[in-house]
């Protein structure tokens, strides 16, 4: 399953905010991080404060927090705010032949696997599985340019 990029700064976002629990951190911070523009996380920081995942904070050392529960929020509803998750695929306007109908059927199974599988991850678990990995930020910067 491919993520856009908005979804992947979310979620990469929304990592380094819980991981730094009570501090407030930049777009700037954040977006140099990752190697990526500070307007176009600003977007993104946009959206997941107006779902309520984030709050900005005015003034000298403002920023964003996480403002979610890192145990109840999954990466399904970090994923859903900048993806279509749904199984329907477009109609195509031609007949569906049998073979046509079976392919349907075996893609809307794979798309329900993957939505239940990020429904199951929770960014407490996420960030339990980053922080086993010992990411560095170099590798997290070429995974959001490679995407």
């Amino acid at each position: 399953m491919r993520l856009q990029i908005s979804t992947r700064l979310a979620i990469f976002a929304t990592l380094e905010l819980t991981a730094r629990e009570g501090i407030q951190l930049s777009v700037g911070e954040i977006g140099e991080k990752y190697g990526v523009s500070a307007h176009h996380l600003a977007k993104v920081m946009h959206v997941m404060c107006r779902a309520g995942l984030v709050r900005s904070v005015r003034g000298a050392g403002g920023g964003y927090q996480f403002s979610g529960n890192p145990r109840r929020i999954t990466l399904l509803d970090v994923a859903q705010l900048f993806e279509d998750l749904s199984s329907a695929e477009p109609n195509s306007g031609a007949a569906a032949t049998p073979e046509d109908q079976a392919l349907r059927e075996v893609l809307h199974e794979v798309d329900d696997m993957a939505n239940a599988t990020l429904g199951s991850i929770t960014i407490a678990t996420m960030r339990k599985l980053v922080d086993r990995h010992g990411a560095g930020g170099t590798r997290r910067a070429k995974a959001v340019r490679s995407a």
